[in-house]
């Protein structure tokens, strides 16, 4: 589950130390893995190069107010990336 946010509204509290950066093909999506665990907690997509996809999974559960859930067109994103929101705030 991914949450788009805005890059300024994205802070990384800590563990910026223990992030691994993957890339390929284009190398304008930049995936941040957990260097000890492997979970991906977020990224910064090809599809919004301005923001940050935060895994939703990784936000504490106490900090949300509310989430809801939109199906998306993984397989055919290229043409399905207009239905993705930015969020205003994380």
């Amino acid at each position: 589950m991914h949450l788009i946010v805005t890059a300024d509204r994205f802070v990384l509290v800590s563990g910026r130390d223990d992030l691994t950066a993957y890339t390929f093909n284009t190398g304008v999506a930049k995936h941040y893995f957990c260097s000890h665990c492997g979970v991906k907690s977020f990224y910064i997509p090809r599809s919004h190069p301005d923001g940050v996809s935060v895994n939703a999974r990784c936000i504490d559960s106490d900090t949300i107010e509310s989430m809801s859930v939109t199906p998306f067109d993984g397989q055919h994103w290229e043409s399905a990336r207009t239905q993705l929101k930015v969020s205003p705030s994380a």
